[in-house]
């Protein structure tokens, strides 16, 4: 098999002893998300992750913990591997740099190197951070303080090998120049070209003395040092494929890698050192280093001081592992800088999760099961010609502009192209109106296109978010009753929109991605007294008070509606809101859930308009509700607010507009 059949993505091999947070997840979800597309499309895929274990770090925290080093780090890789687990991490070697072969292949290159002349021991003095295990020159450093961590330093002189790094300079510069993939995003390649033409490269110390530091690899021509921890850490992306692909032993035909994933605060490190390094050996250089951005929480730097390190674990348990992947790769174009907010999560997983693709699904399944008996029909003539043309050439055209935007590393322009198809469904399902095709007997046909469109739509949805959210995507293929193992390469048909569909029996199941139920926010109480369950509660119930003296009593009380003054109406607040989702109350012919939107914000209402409405056909549309009701529960369910409808013992109406209405507006 040659290169071109063969994908190798790795991430960076992280510090054991760091506590895993959102930039592990990141950087491991994004190459899982590469590995899991390519291998759909029949590539022989190798995905490389481990641990960093050595180095003046670990020797310190064992030392604290009063344990041996390797116990230490034996102790704590677990909590990497089990949230790989949880993330669904599909990588199928996994890297410990106190592997025995690992450490054969580090001291074979240096010897290598220094066989070649190309390493040579100096006395050398510097200011050294213990922390990014580094030293610095005096031009770096200010005010005493490490010009990466701010942590303060110490003025260093010893005895150490240094690899002849800056003879390398030019030959890396023509490289970069070159072959413009080899750096990106391109901002990156030109800040590593910036520095290779404005300043000097010098040469690297590779070695520390045993007497500062002895957890680490020996050197194979001097037994009183080891070897700098950036030369062991990185020989980990060639020295893993001797000896970890399983059934594998050529795994040397995996290289050059084709991306290096890395956060943007070590691309010196792998543009630089690594490059310089593999030159010397003799090696091909990576065809892609990927330096992605950093999150920040809140508009705030990520730290344990502050306390606002995203653990994602806890992501995980409150929201899944697929809508904590989808978040990631959605939130911010890969390679800048991202923000993340609790809010913000909550907002995705309910627009464009719950009230989006798991909707679509819903209600797709449901009309299915209700009005095919749960087969999926044939398609029969057309409904809606121009926005069923829209979706085919929507679908059509997928397939391929994905496979442009993985090959770029632009996960978030793949996630919105998604989108806009199934957005186009959403849009299809309700001008077709399946649920009043499903009423006349002489347009089942009709019917039976908006239902087999709308699957052939979910089907290819399915498939193009496996990479990102693989449980999801393997449930929508069930409950879809189809048969395809998305872990196995896919032939070219299975994405085609003329694909065989129809006559499969769907398995409808659980939701998808259960809406996250929030609290409203600043809704104030017009009554303690909860909204009633019954139909005609869709409106609000007025505020009683009694009549003034002057009223005269022309006719019997029970006869004359309650007065309110204007003080009283005032402080009702009724507002234009857009129905995202609707569904039924299990147990209940009346009442239906509504998810609606405020514009800046979503609420949750129950409204007992079931018998008047089927909800797929309240999507879309923008109604009246009173929007500062005091919550209340309904068969156990929160309603944030009332629906206003027409009718007396029986719903007649909505309440609605004729013109378009902004949701959130304001109604007098």
């Amino acid at each position: 098999m040659s290169t071109r059949d063969t994908f190798y993505i790795t991430t960076p091999i992280y510090y054991v002893n760091d506590v895993p947070h959102i930039g592990h997840a990141y950087t491991t979800v994004a190459a899982d998300v590469l590995a899991r597309y390519w291998r759909l499309r029949g590539r022989d895929v190798l995905f490389l992750t481990g641990l960093d274990e050595h180095g003046q770090k670990v020797q310190q925290a064992a030392a604290k913990a009063g344990v041996d080093p390797q116990a230490h780090c034996d102790r704590l890789a677990p909590q990497f591997t089990n949230l790989w687990d949880r993330l669904n991490i599909s990588h199928n070697a996994f890297i410990r740099t106190t592997d025995k072969p690992h450490q054969s292949v580090v001291q074979r290159y240096l010897q290598q190197l220094f066989d070649k002349q190309l390493i040579y021991k100096a006395d050398y003095t510097g200011w050294y951070c213990t922390f990014d295990e580094r030293f610095w020159t005096e031009k770096d450093v200010v005010g005493g303080l490490c010009p990466d961590c701010k942590r303060p330093i110490e003025q260093l002189s010893e005895h150490n090998y240094f690899f002849k790094m800056g003879q390398y300079q030019e030959q890396l510069q023509r490289h970069i120049l070159e072959h413009p993939d080899f750096i990106r995003p391109e901002s990156r390649r030109n800040e590593v070209l910036g520095f290779l033409q404005t300043q000097k490269l010098g040469d690297l110390s590779i070695s520390r003395p045993k007497s500062r530091l002895s957890w680490g690899i020996e050197l194979p021509f001097d037994k009183d040092y080891v070897t700098y921890v950036w030369f062991d850490a990185l020989v980990n992306y060639i020295s893993a494929l001797e000896y970890l692909p399983q059934g594998q032993p050529a795994g040397l035909r995996y290289w050059p890698a084709n991306v290096h994933l890395v956060g943007k605060d070590i691309l010196t490190t792998h543009a630089v050192y690594w490059s310089t390094m593999l030159m010397a050996l003799e090696q091909p250089l990576p065809k892609t280093i990927f330096a992605h951005g950093w999150w920040t929480v809140d508009g705030e730097k990520m730290s344990k001081s502050r306390g606002n390190v995203v653990d994602p674990n806890k992501m995980v348990d409150q929201f899944g592992a697929d809508a904590f992947r989808y978040f990631l790769l959605r939130e911010v174009p890969f390679g800048q800088d991202g923000d993340f907010s609790h809010d913000a999560m909550v907002t995705t997983v309910n627009a464009k999760l719950a009230n989006g693709i798991g909707n679509l699904l819903s209600r797709t399944l449901t009309m299915i099961e209700r009005s095919c008996a749960g087969v999926i029909p044939e398609r029969g003539p057309a409904v809606l010609p121009e926005l069923e043309q829209r979706i085919e050439e929507l679908a059509s055209q997928l397939p391929g502009k994905t496979e442009t935007g993985f090959s770029a590393l632009q996960f978030r322009d793949v996630l919105l192209m998604i989108e806009e198809l199934n957005g186009s469904c959403d849009e299809y399902i309700d001008k077709s109106a399946p649920w009043k095709l499903a009423k006349q007997p002489e347009a089942q046909s009709q019917l039976h296109t908006v239902l087999n469109t709308s699957a052939r739509a979910l089907r290819l949805l399915a498939l193009l978010l496996y990479p990102f959210m693989p449980k999801a995507a393997a449930q929508m293929i069930e409950q879809l009753g189809l048969s395809l193992d998305l872990s196995q390469p896919l032939a070219a048909e299975a994405g085609r929109w003329d694909a065989p569909l129809a006559g499969s029996t769907i398995k409808k199941g659980a939701s998808l991605f259960p809406r996250i139920e929030t609290k409203p926010q600043g809704a104030k109480p017009v009554s303690d007294t909860p909204a009633s369950p019954q139909p005609t509660a869709a409106a609000p119930a007025a505020t009683q008070s009694p009549a003034p003296a002057t009223t005269p009593a022309a006719a019997p009380a029970a006869a004359q509606p309650a007065q309110i003054t204007i003080d009283d109406f005032m402080k009702v607040q009724l507002k234009a809101a857009k129905v995202l989702a609707a569904e039924r109350v299990p147990k209940s012919e009346k009442l239906l859930k509504l998810q609606v939107s405020l514009g800046t914000e979503q609420r949750q209402i129950v409204a007992g308009i079931g018998k008047k409405y089927e909800p797929e056909a309240l999507v879309g549309k923008t109604i009246v509700i009173v929007a500062n009701l005091k919550p209340a529960k309904l068969m156990g369910i929160e309603s944030q607010g009332m629906v206003l409808a027409a009718g007396d013992s029986e719903v007649r109406g909505l309440a609605t507009f004729v013109e378009d209405v902004e949701p959130g507006t304001k109604v007098k």
